[in-house]
């Protein structure tokens, strides 16, 4: 404005630095200074050398000077270029009620900093150095007259004459050191009587400060007359920037006019109708506010009457989705301010509800008679307690239920027992207090029937807990895919709502007087609609919650999970439908723990029944009861012990291992008497032994047969009248006949019910192959014993053992030897494949027998061998032929014969009676030899070979040595 107009070419600095840039000519022409307008028309204005002129106020008082101004000092500084004008400038004009505001940036503007200034900095760079050049080139303007220079100069002089002291930055007179320089004491002392020299010290320094001030005034007032013509310049400005300021005005106002007629006509409607929708969406605020307090007022109430009728999960949503609400949307509302505190006291009171409703519900179901055959008691209910003690993490419920299971089976042992010894009239019960000893009182029948209705009512009881913990299981599964689920809906819900957020556009929200944006106010407009839709199909849901109904219509409620929260129904595998919730935050680990929870309490409660079973087996064994036990009741009992123990595991996946472990040491026990009790009997049949030939009764017969068939088992006892059977005098084994004695019938029927045990009893395979190798083993011993070692002279009181004796021992081992490889075939075929290597005992066993039979074999030649030493050594070559001494060969030979030939196979007596007449041909040979008779055709010769003649057709004539190679041309040496 003012700037626009010409102005003097007053120099502007603030000090007389600007004056001694340069040395100026004198002698140079100066243009002489313009005058200020005419502002003061009385006043003379003088040329220019009168005006800048030094004032003096003693030589001129009547002349003009700047002093004579009207323009006071205050005006003349209030310069209308600078950047910042007082604070009250506006007011004088527009009144008080206008207020300074800061400007709203405008969003169309960009924000200019200093990079948008690089590209034109440096293009004018270069040309600002050149400007600069040229400017300390060219010589100052002739607007500074010689005066102006004279009149600095002489200016200098004068403030040179006022100390340094008064020019310093930091003078103060409160310092004293300041205040000494300028005042110096030694002036002012009055002592000593010279009062009028210091009076005249100090009229004289005062006259010198007047001194300095005159100086320092002169030298402003002639500064301030260097700037008059500027001063009275921005006076005339002023009064052109006031005529500008009233047509500003005026146009701000008709501007101000035309902005409230297009306010009155075009916005006032539409921000009237906003305004209006913007108070209906607020009542329908404090509308469905209201309600939802109604509905959190009932709450309550409401769960009083869910915990009556044992609805723990409903009261526990309920009181979740009331927190909620109260937290979130209800928050701060005086009237509810204790409601939270109340409604976590009832959450505890439910949670303690809960474990006692699910103690008494396990009481229940596991204590009912186990007649019924419902297996699952109250599923429903089941259903309802195990989803609201997952809602509230108390996951050690399971073992409430282990604990009633312990108690449950210690009741059924003892409930069985109380039945069957009332059923026994000759258990008096007031003479025997204890129920352990009237239960050992007890036959086997009576006590194996009780044992049986045990296991019996363990498996009933073992069903119905498997029935119940799957249905904890099934509940547990779905929780975990039901958490499964929503993390993936939650997953696709934040993808859809990431692109719906890019795909918005950026609008600009307008304000309006009230302090509401626009765009709200249509957001709000397009929700109230969605949130009523919501609102009534929620309302129409069965599955919908007591405080969700009114609650759901608050536009800011539809984002909320506390007003609706989704529930997926699912179906477990009995039929229930049920509902898994959102609240249940348990994590997949827990939930996973929890779920293998139920297998394991059911493997529990398998063990809990086997080891209530041993407890009752061991209280009975105290006595020595299961020891006394024949094998047909041990097996019996075995085999019921075997079959519970297979049910167990077919209902819990799992091998109970305590009654096997019970059943294993009995079985050891039984296998150690068994074992002893035959090893006994066959210790006494030995003992009593005559080793004679003895008949084979029928039974034995049929029992070999089975044997023959394949099947190593005793022969079932035929109903009816048995048919009278002669017992025969061998034992045909697959068409040899075998003479024995009856130690061995025996012995082959206590081999058979080795076996048998075993069949009937599996586990004992390995200790029962043991026993009866040692049975073999003890029996080839004794018989050693009391046959070749004639331990039977002592025993038995035999005369001697016989030949025959000798027969019918062999022909016995023969006999056990024939049946080891089917002995061994048949636990073989019990056995694991790592346990083969036991079956070497019956490799060894065949050895041993073998080599006692050949031993016996050897006993037989060695009594011929005998003999023929004894008469072969006598035997003379001479007349009669045959001689004697053959004769009594031939006849011990014969008695050979008849002793073993019907004991041993045809094939065994011919190699036998080959070694025989070998031994018989050494002896003749060396007797021939001692005699000198010789091969040469002589009578001795013709002598020895009747005698030879005679020996081979006696020989030759006994049964089945018609064909025996005797060669006897051995007999004679060869001729060298």
């Amino acid at each position: 404005m003012a700037s626009s107009h010409s102005s003097s070419p007053v120099p502007q600095g603030t000090s007389s630095d600007v004056f001694f840039k340069k040395e100026v000519d004198s002698t140079k022409h100066i243009r002489t200074v313009q005058s200020l307008p005419d502002v003061c028309p009385k006043e003379p204005t003088g040329d220019a050398s009168s005006l800048c002129a030094a004032p003096s106020l003693v030589t001129d008082q009547h002349r003009w000077t700047v002093y004579h101004s009207k323009v006071n000092l205050p005006a003349a500084l209030n310069d209308p270029r600078l950047a910042k004008r007082e604070s009250d400038f506006f007011t004088k004009t527009w009144g008080l009620d206008f207020v300074d505001t800061e400007v709203i940036p405008s969003f169309y503007l960009p924000q200019i900093s200093k990079e948008h200034f690089t590209v034109y900095q440096q293009e004018i760079a270069q040309r600002e150095k050149i400007h600069e050049r040229c400017k300390n080139i060219c010589p100052p303007k002739e607007t500074f007259d010689r005066t102006l220079l004279h009149t600095h100069d002489k200016s200098r002089t004068d403030l040179e004459q006022v100390p340094k002291i008064f020019m310093k930055p930091d003078f103060a007179l409160d310092d004293s050191l300041t205040f000494n320089s300028v005042l110096p004491w030694s002036h002012f002392n009055t002592a000593g009587g010279k009062g009028n020299r210091d009076a005249a010290s100090s009229k004289l320094l005062q006259e010198k400060l007047s001194h300095y001030l005159d100086i320092v005034e002169v030298n402003i007032a002639h500064q301030i007359s260097l700037r008059s013509e500027a001063f009275f310049h921005a006076m005339t400005s002023q009064h052109e920037l006031q005529d500008y300021l009233k047509k500003t005005s005026q146009a701000v106002k008709m501007l101000r006019d035309k902005i409230a007629q297009i306010d009155k006509v075009m916005c006032e409607g539409s921000l009237h109708i906003l305004r209006l929708a913007l108070t209906r969406n607020n009542c329908v605020k404090v509308y469905n506010k209201l309600k939802l307090m109604a509905t959190v007022h009932q709450t309550q109430p409401t769960v009083q009457v869910l915990l009556s009728t044992s609805e723990f999960v409903g009261a526990l949503d309920l009181i979740a989705t009331t927190q909620e609400v109260l937290q979130q949307e209800l928050q701060g509302i005086h009237s509810f301010r204790h409601l939270g505190s109340q409604l976590c006291e009832l959450e505890k009171l439910i949670d303690k509800m809960m474990i006692a409703e699910f103690s008494t519900y396990s009481h229940s179901d596991l204590n009912r008679p186990l007649e019924d055959d419902c297996q699952i008691l109250e599923e429903e209910r089941l259903v309802s307690l195990v989803f609201g003690l997952l809602k509230q993490r108390k996951l050690n419920f399971l073992e409430i239920y282990a604990e009633e299971m312990i108690i449950t089976a210690k009741n059924i042992i003892k409930q069985c027992v109380i039945n069957k010894v009332s059923q026994i009239e000759e258990i008096d019960t007031d003479v025997v207090m204890k129920l352990a000893d009237q239960m050992r009182m007890l036959n086997f029948p009576q006590w194996f029937d009780l044992l049986k209705d045990i296991f019996s009512k363990f498996i009933i009881f073992l069903q119905r807990v498997k029935a119940t913990l799957n249905i904890i299981h099934s509940v547990v599964l779905s929780v975990l895919d039901k958490n499964q689920r929503t993390r993936e809906l939650e997953a696709i819900s934040q993808q859809k709502n990431a692109a719906k957020d890019n795909s918005l556009d950026t609008e600009v929200a307008y304000l309006t007087h009230e302090g509401m944006f626009i765009s709200d106010a249509f957001t709000e407009g397009e929700l109230t609609p969605i949130a009523v839709d919501s609102t009534s199909q929620r309302n129409a849901s069965p599955n919908s919650e007591p405080c969700s109904s009114d609650s759901v219509s608050d536009p800011e409620c539809t984002t909320d999970s506390s007003c609706s929260k989704e529930q997926t129904p699912s179906v477990i595998p009995g039929g229930v439908q049920i509902t898994a919730s959102d609240d249940l935050k348990l994590t997949d680990l827990e939930l996973g723990k929890l779920a293998h929870s139920p297998q394991e309490l059911l493997c529990n409660a398998s063990d809990i029944c086997h080891d209530r079973a041993v407890k009752f087996l061991m209280s009975r064994a105290k006595d020595g009861f299961l020891e006394k036990l024949n094998s047909t009741e041990f097996i019996t009992l075995s085999r019921l012990m075997e079959t519970f123990i297979l049910d167990t595991e077919q209902i819990c996946g799992r091998k109970s291992t305590s009654l096997l472990g019970a059943l294993q040491s009995q079985a050891n026990k039984f296998v150690n008497r068994f074992h002893e009790e035959r090893k006994t009997k066959l210790s006494l049949l030995l003992d009593n032994e005559r080793w004679k030939q003895a008949d084979v009764p029928a039974e034995f017969q049929d029992l070999v047969d089975c044997l023959s068939d394949g099947k190593i088992a005793l022969p079932e006892k035929k109903s009816g009248a048995p048919e009278e059977k002669k017992p025969a005098e061998v034992l045909i084994v697959e068409g040899q006949q075998y003479a024995v004695v009856g130690t061995v019938l025996l012995l082959i029927r206590i081999i058979l019910e080795y076996c048998q045990c075993v069949d009937n009893i599996p586990s004992i395979t390995t200790d029962m192959l043991t026993r009866l190798s040692d049975l073999l083993k003890y029996f080839n011993s004794r018989s050693c014993q009391l046959v070749l070692g004639a331990g039977a002279l002592q025993v038995v009181g035999l005369k001697t053992i016989t030949t025959k004796n000798l027969a019918l021992s062999s022909r016995c081992l023969q006999l056990i030897v024939h049946y080891i490889p089917v002995i061994r075939a048949h636990f073989e075929a019990r056995l694991q494949p790592k346990q083969y290597s036991m079956l070497r005992h019956f490799d060894h066993i065949t050895k041993d027998y073998h080599d006692h039979i050949a031993e016996i074999s050897a006993k037989l030649v060695a009594i011929m061998d005998s003999l023929f030493d004894k008469l072969l050594s006598k035997y003379e070559v001479k007349a009669p032929v045959p001689s004697a001494c053959f004769r009594n060969i031939c006849k011990q030979m014969a008695k050979m014969h008849e002793a073993i030939f019907d004991l041993l196979p045809e094939e065994q007596t011919q190699m036998l009676f080959l070694r025989i007449n070998a031994s018989y041909k050494l002896h003749l040979k060396k007797q021939l030899a001692h005699l000198n008779v010789i091969n040469d055709g002589g009578p001795q010769n013709g002598l020895v070979t009747a005698d030879v003649a005679f020996y081979t057709g006696n020989l030759q004539a006994l049964k089945g040595l018609k064909n025996l190679d005797l060669n006897m041309a051995e007999i004679w040496e060869q001729k060298r």
